[in-house]
């Protein structure tokens, strides 16, 4: 199929769905090259020896929350706001000011995420050993999760630009950036995980190496594209010079977001660490691992359809066309729900080879790793009204109920009713799983609530002023 990036108009008059797909399917190829990426690194790790690839697997699935947490921070802020302003901008008809604020928000971010890699990287073995304790998971983390912090700011920055051209509604061009530096970071993994073509096999630090320059060619060539210009989009150092209005709107519009993203992010943290007190935590970690991965197949068409969802809502406010923006949700949110629901309706069916693919041998942790995928499952389609709550209030700027939903699904949900099921009524790995299912079916019924109530419908965009006015 060939994507062709949708006009202002079409985005504020076209078919709701058939645009929303044409903003969304670039964005659906670059995550499912990403979960590509995401199961690639498992695969290739799971092809260590058997005596250390399940330590290897765990490693990286304790690493990645305290990672995710601080990426999710700065992302959370710089992404949200960026999407926001831009979007509802653009669709105002004021493309220099959708610029002014890329460029703004590109200041602070960047100058964030060198301060959380370095904060992060001398933090590490801290926070692993809150996790994980001492053994070969922790010791297999503790070499991972340096090198990543170390291009910590590589792993934010093209986040931030690819909420920006999304908000445009171009999704075409991060997709070939983005999906270029993924390819080749799946074709580094052999080379460097298990040592072909004669270099040395570095394991769970070569899948580290081959994440650093791939991301780091990304940032790179994000950041040449941008100082070029790309349709509304350019990076202009005059632009970089604080300005303090515009820095106090995207703290406003992103702190919430970033707030409650990173919670959830944190939220997962103190997840590995519940998971990591089971009976056999090893075994336990690596099905995790491995399972969640599989389920990130799941969100590949959703996590698009919820692009092009911020996109025309952000739009649609900024136009100040309320109609078409209730349309859209919508839409939107019957789209997700059906789509969830048949996703996970083929995974259930599929979670025993799809697990065994990428830990052959290795019957217990398959089998692990199998009850998870099918407990989750059975919860997906609520997470449709949860993940579509999320894209309509990130594209009209009110992050605070995000926020919300982020704790809640977490913090008040998801941790109790595993701790619960999982330790005080000692059901194990088992009743983990269904306590992280339960809370998704109630994380959905409170984002409906939310949207049920309308506060989205404003938008963050001051309107001009009239000569003379």
């Amino acid at each position: 199929m060939r994507f062709r990036t949708p006009s202002r108009d079409e985005i504020l008059t076209g078919p709701a769905l058939k645009t929303m797909a044409r903003i969304g399917g670039p964005a659906v190829i670059g995550t499912l090259i990403f979960t590509l990426y995401n199961l690639a690194d498992a695969f290739w790790i799971g092809r260590l020896p058997p005596e250390v690839s399940a330590a290897a697997v765990a490693g990286i699935q304790v690493s990645w929350p305290i990672v995710w947490f601080l990426i999710s921070f700065i992302a959370g802020f710089g992404g949200a706001a960026v999407s926001a302003l831009v979007a509802q901008y653009v669709g105002a008809g004021r493309p220099g000011e959708a610029n002014t604020a890329l460029n703004q928000l590109f200041l602070l971010s960047a100058g964030f995420a060198v301060v959380a890699g370095v904060g992060g990287y001398f933090a590490s073995p801290f926070l692993l050993d809150l996790l994980i304790g001492e053994g070969a998971v922790a010791s297999a983390a503790a070499l991972y999760i340096k090198i990543i912090f170390v291009g910590l700011p590589t792993m934010v920055i093209p986040g931030l630009f690819f909420a920006a051209f999304a908000a445009t509604g171009d999704t075409i061009t991060p997709l070939l950036v983005s999906g270029a530096g993924t390819l080749v970071n799946m074709a580094l993994d052999p080379f460097l995980v298990l040592g072909w073509a004669g270099l040395p096999q570095m394991g769970i630090i070569g899948a580290a190496y081959a994440t650093l320059i791939s991301q780091g060619l990304v940032t790179i060539a994000f950041l040449l594209l941008l100082r070029k210009g790309s349709g509304h989009l350019r990076l202009d150092p005059r632009q970089m010079v604080p300005q303090w209005g515009w820095m106090a709107k995207g703290l406003r519009i992103g702190v919430p977001a970033a707030i409650g993203s990173s919670s959830m992010a944190f939220g997962f943290v103190i997840m590995t660490a519940v998971i990591g007190r089971l009976p056999n935590a090893e075994v336990a970690l690596a099905g995790y691992g491995i399972g969640d991965r599989v389920l990130g197949i799941l969100f590949i068409v959703t996590d698009g359809l919820g692009t092009g969802l911020t996109t025309m809502v952000g739009q649609a406010l900024g136009a100040g066309a309320r109609d078409r923006a209730r349309e859209l949700v919508r839409k939107g949110i019957g789209a997700l729900i059906v789509i969830l629901s048949a996703e996970a309706l083929f995974l259930w069916f599929v979670r025993y080879p799809a697990v065994a693919l990428f830990i052959p041998g290795r019957e217990d942790v398959i089998a692990v790793g199998a009850a998870f995928i099918g407990a989750f499952a059975v919860s997906m389609p609520f997470l449709g009204t949860f993940f579509a709550a999320l894209s309509i209030y990130r594209g009209s700027g009110h992050n605070v109920p995000t926020m919300i939903l982020g704790v809640v699904r977490l913090w008040v949900l998801r941790i109790p009713l595993s701790y619960v099921f999982g330790f005080t009524l000692n059901l194990g790995a088992d009743g983990v799983w269904w306590g992280m299912s339960l809370s998704n079916v109630l994380a959905g019924m409170v984002a409906l609530g939310f949207l049920l109530s309308r506060g989205w419908q404003r938008s963050v965009v001051e309107p001009v002023t009239p000569p003379g006015g």
